[in-house]
């Protein structure tokens, strides 16, 4: 806290609490020294950043990759959590499994197959807060500092901000419009490893990744597994989108047909409900034991009343309609916003049309930088996340993710025209 700040609370401030202040401010300065060297590498998700900002009146925002909850039987999972309670609350409400709850873990072992897992096992499925813990978990279990991570290029910001507080090494591979390009991915594995360098694993999203919405083309899935396996890296699969391809037929996971070779990671986030913080790790059989210690390590055991009623939604509700009701709403939105950037953006931008999935991602002519634009986009009334987030790199990006999820048709039309403004005068100031 500066000084300039306590002369301001003096004013309104009693003077006992100008000194507690004042005691704070000192210890954390004399406090500074007892950070780790990781603590440096802890920072602020931009996307929380703007997250924050989105939630004034007034502006319409495409930035947060939100399911659109108001589409749930509200009332009566708010009864369905009062019966768990009334009934089980002796469970619900105390420490349960390390490894997550029995019947959450066969159950999901269902949601695989319908994702094109026909496989698994629950003794092979650990319960995490969400696939954000279960990539916390694997990096901590695969990766010393310094170890190489391969990324696609752009990636998920919280899988990049994990891996910054692990001290690893985040390369990226390029993609096209067919995802993951593996003569690229091959080359940047054997430059990596000519220089000495030790590669733990490749993190994918291949269906509709997260932030570009681009898909991992079916023929190309396999030919990167063998491309890892040959390399003898591992594959983390994040698979939160899988299940919201909009023609209703998910693409075969990575992991469907290479059970030894990939970790998948899955979530109920985007399919039921983001706040209960339930996702899961299918690990391999040889790895289940070490990746389970190490989650177990951190939160002790997965909430007992959020699994029961994630629980109860799979088995006494239709589920699988409601992922059809979710298709058509992002389907509808993921057209108003494509055909809105049609009518509106200017020449020179360019956009992915995804299959699936909450995304577009929007490239700007070369020299424009996205980042500036946020402060004009607010003032214009819309929010949308800079493509700068979405990389190790330092270098300013031409990119920007917009998010079509949360947010009605007639709210998304708006707030690209507002947008487009913004982005003309950037690209004729060029």
């Amino acid at each position: 806290m500066t000084h300039e700040t306590l002369n301001a609370a003096a004013a309104t401030l009693p003077a006992e609490a100008i000194d507690a202040i004042e005691r704070a401010a000192t210890s954390a300065h004399r406090h500074e020294e007892l950070f780790s060297d990781r603590a440096a590498h802890i920072r602020q998700s931009a996307v929380r950043d703007v997250f924050d900002i989105s939630l004034r009146p007034g502006l319409v925002s495409l930035a947060g990759g939100s399911p659109y909850l108001q589409s749930l039987p509200l009332d009566r999972l708010a009864a369905t959590a009062a019966e768990i309670i009334a009934t089980d609350g002796l469970t619900a409400l105390q420490y349960g499994a390390g490894q997550g709850t029995e019947e959450l873990r066969a159950q999901i072992c269902e949601v695989m197959a319908a994702e094109g897992i026909h496989d698994a096992r629950p003794e092979n499925v650990v319960i995490t807060a969400g696939s954000q813990s279960a990539q916390d978990v694997a990096t901590k279990v695969f990766c010393n500092p310094g170890d190489v991570v391969l990324v696609e290029d752009p990636t998920y910001v919280g899988a990049l901000n994990t891996f910054e507080a692990y001290q690893v090494q985040v390369e990226t591979v390029p993609m096209d419009a067919d995802g993951l390009i593996p003569e690229l991915l091959e080359a940047r594995i054997a430059a990596l490893q000519l220089a000495g360098k030790s590669i733990k694993f490749l993190y994918t999203i291949p269906s509709f990744n997260n932030p570009s919405g681009i898909t991992l083309a079916a023929e190309r899935r396999q030919e990167i597994v063998d491309i890892c396996r040959n390399a003898n890296i591992l594959i983390l699969e994040d698979n939160p989108y899988g299940l919201l391809r909009f023609d209703g037929e998910p693409l075969v996971p990575l992991r469907a047909a290479n059970p030894d070779d990939v970790i998948y990671m899955g979530s109920f986030s985007k399919i039921f409900a983001p706040g209960l913080r339930v996702g899961w790790a299918l690990v391999p059989a040889h790895l289940q034991r070490r990746y389970y210690l190490a989650a177990e390590s951190v939160t002790l055991c997965p909430p007992a009343l959020n699994q029961m009623l994630v629980s109860a939604y799979l088995r006494d509700y239709d589920w699988k309609t409601q992922i059809q009701t979710y298709r058509g709403l992002y389907a509808e939105r993921c057209q108003a916003m494509l055909s809105a950037l049609a009518e509106h953006f200017p020449e020179g931008a360019t956009w992915t049309t995804p299959d699936g999935g909450f995304f577009v991602w929007v490239t700007l002519p070369e020299g424009v930088d996205a980042y500036p634009l946020l402060t004009k986009a607010i003032d214009a009334g819309v929010v949308f996340i800079p493509g700068a987030a979405f990389t190790p790199s330092d270098e300013p990006s031409n990119k920007l993710r917009l998010a079509f999820s949360a947010v009605p048709p007639a709210a998304i039309v708006e707030g690209v025209r507002r947008l487009a403004p913004v982005l003309q005068e950037a690209i004729a100031a060029g």
